[in-house]
Protein backbone atom coordinates (compact mmCIF):
# COMPACT_ATOMS: atom_id res chain seq x y z
CA UNK A 1 0.00 0.00 0.00
CA UNK A 2 1.16 3.55 -0.72
CA UNK A 3 0.30 6.82 0.98
CA UNK A 4 -2.52 8.60 -0.83
CA UNK A 5 -2.48 12.25 -1.88
CA UNK A 6 -4.66 13.01 1.16
CA UNK A 7 -2.13 11.34 3.42
CA UNK A 8 0.72 13.33 1.88
CA UNK A 9 -1.33 16.53 2.29
CA UNK A 10 -1.82 15.69 5.97
CA UNK A 11 1.92 15.23 6.48
CA UNK A 12 2.83 18.37 4.54
CA UNK A 13 0.25 20.31 6.53
CA UNK A 14 2.24 19.66 9.70
CA UNK A 15 5.76 19.48 8.25
CA UNK A 16 6.57 22.97 7.01
CA UNK A 17 8.89 22.97 4.01
CA UNK A 18 12.39 24.20 4.89
CA UNK A 19 15.04 24.36 2.18
CA UNK A 20 17.69 25.30 4.76
CA UNK A 21 18.48 23.09 7.76
CA UNK A 22 17.08 24.18 11.11
CA UNK A 23 16.93 22.82 14.65
CA UNK A 24 13.47 21.47 15.42
CA UNK A 25 11.96 21.75 18.95
CA UNK A 26 13.08 18.18 19.68
CA UNK A 27 16.70 19.21 19.07
CA UNK A 28 17.27 17.55 15.69
CA UNK A 29 18.53 19.21 12.54
CA UNK A 30 15.71 19.03 10.02
CA UNK A 31 15.30 19.93 6.36
CA UNK A 32 12.70 19.56 3.62
CA UNK A 33 9.39 18.15 4.84
CA UNK A 34 10.64 16.95 8.23
CA UNK A 35 13.66 14.96 7.07
CA UNK A 36 16.25 14.40 9.84
CA UNK A 37 18.59 11.62 8.73
CA UNK A 38 22.11 12.92 8.09
CA UNK A 39 21.12 16.60 8.08
CA UNK A 40 23.98 19.03 8.71
CA UNK A 41 23.59 22.50 10.25
CA UNK A 42 24.48 24.44 7.09
CA UNK A 43 22.74 22.17 4.59
CA UNK A 44 20.55 23.64 1.83
CA UNK A 45 18.43 21.78 -0.69
CA UNK A 46 16.10 22.44 -3.62
CA UNK A 47 12.37 21.76 -3.72
CA UNK A 48 13.07 18.73 -5.94
CA UNK A 49 15.47 17.29 -3.37
CA UNK A 50 12.93 17.98 -0.58
CA UNK A 51 10.27 16.04 -2.48
CA UNK A 52 12.71 13.16 -3.03
CA UNK A 53 13.61 13.05 0.67
CA UNK A 54 9.91 13.00 1.54
CA UNK A 55 9.35 10.02 -0.78
CA UNK A 56 12.31 8.19 0.82
CA UNK A 57 11.02 8.88 4.32
CA UNK A 58 7.52 7.80 3.32
CA UNK A 59 8.85 4.46 2.04
CA UNK A 60 10.30 3.72 5.48
CA UNK A 61 7.04 4.62 7.24
CA UNK A 62 4.95 2.74 4.65
CA UNK A 63 7.04 -0.42 5.07
CA UNK A 64 6.46 -0.29 8.81
CA UNK A 65 2.69 0.25 8.55
CA UNK A 66 2.33 -2.30 5.72
CA UNK A 67 3.09 -5.06 8.23
CA UNK A 68 -0.41 -4.54 9.65
CA UNK A 69 -3.06 -6.38 7.63
CA UNK A 70 -6.53 -5.17 6.73
CA UNK A 71 -6.13 -1.41 7.03
CA UNK A 72 -8.29 0.96 5.01
CA UNK A 73 -6.51 3.67 2.99
CA UNK A 74 -7.42 6.28 5.62
CA UNK A 75 -6.12 4.11 8.45
CA UNK A 76 -2.92 3.45 6.52
CA UNK A 77 -2.41 7.15 5.75
CA UNK A 78 -3.03 8.21 9.35
CA UNK A 79 -0.55 5.65 10.66
CA UNK A 80 2.06 6.58 8.03
CA UNK A 81 1.78 10.22 9.15
CA UNK A 82 2.21 9.09 12.76
CA UNK A 83 5.23 6.88 11.99
CA UNK A 84 6.75 9.61 9.80
CA UNK A 85 6.61 11.90 12.84
CA UNK A 86 7.54 9.62 15.76
CA UNK A 87 9.70 7.06 13.97
CA UNK A 88 9.54 3.34 13.26
CA UNK A 89 11.07 2.27 16.56
CA UNK A 90 8.66 4.28 18.71
CA UNK A 91 5.63 3.04 16.76
CA UNK A 92 6.78 -0.58 16.67
CA UNK A 93 6.86 -0.79 20.47
CA UNK A 94 3.81 1.42 21.07
CA UNK A 95 0.45 0.63 22.61
CA UNK A 96 -1.09 2.32 19.56
CA UNK A 97 0.36 -0.39 17.30
CA UNK A 98 -0.77 -3.14 19.66
CA UNK A 99 -4.33 -1.75 19.69
CA UNK A 100 -4.44 -1.50 15.88
CA UNK A 101 -3.15 -5.04 15.43
CA UNK A 102 -5.63 -6.44 17.99
CA UNK A 103 -8.69 -4.64 16.56
CA UNK A 104 -8.19 -1.90 13.98
CA UNK A 105 -11.66 -0.46 14.80
CA UNK A 106 -11.12 -0.20 18.58
CA UNK A 107 -12.31 3.25 19.68
CA UNK A 108 -9.43 3.35 22.24
CA UNK A 109 -7.13 3.99 19.26
CA UNK A 110 -8.41 7.57 19.08
CA UNK A 111 -7.35 8.20 22.69
CA UNK A 112 -4.00 6.55 22.08
CA UNK A 113 -3.20 8.93 19.22
CA UNK A 114 -3.83 11.86 21.58
CA UNK A 115 -1.25 10.64 24.10
CA UNK A 116 1.59 11.34 21.62
CA UNK A 117 1.63 15.13 22.05
CA UNK A 118 4.92 15.61 23.87
CA UNK A 119 8.40 16.59 22.78
CA UNK A 120 11.49 16.72 24.94
CA UNK A 121 12.69 20.30 25.12
CA UNK A 122 15.64 21.16 27.31
CA UNK A 123 15.42 17.75 28.98
CA UNK A 124 11.74 18.14 29.89
CA UNK A 125 8.62 16.66 28.31
CA UNK A 126 6.50 19.51 26.98
CA UNK A 127 3.04 19.41 25.38
CA UNK A 128 3.38 20.74 21.84
CA UNK A 129 0.19 22.36 20.46
CA UNK A 130 1.20 21.37 16.92
CA UNK A 131 1.45 17.72 17.97
CA UNK A 132 -1.95 17.93 19.68
CA UNK A 133 -3.48 19.20 16.42
CA UNK A 134 -1.62 16.61 14.36
CA UNK A 135 -2.76 13.70 16.54
CA UNK A 136 -6.37 14.91 16.36
CA UNK A 137 -6.18 15.10 12.54
CA UNK A 138 -4.51 11.67 12.33
CA UNK A 139 -7.19 10.14 14.56
CA UNK A 140 -9.94 11.79 12.52
CA UNK A 141 -8.43 10.45 9.31
CA UNK A 142 -7.97 7.01 10.85
CA UNK A 143 -11.65 6.75 11.79
CA UNK A 144 -13.07 8.37 8.66
CA UNK A 145 -15.44 6.00 6.77
CA UNK A 146 -15.10 2.93 8.94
Amino acid sequence: MKTSDKGIELIKGFETLHLKAYMCPAGKYTIGWGHTLGVTPTQRISLEVAEGLLREDLRVAEACVSKIAGLTQNQFDALVSFVFNVGVQAFSSSRLRRLVVANRNDEDIRQEFSRWKFATVGGEKVVMPGLERRRKEEANMYFKNI
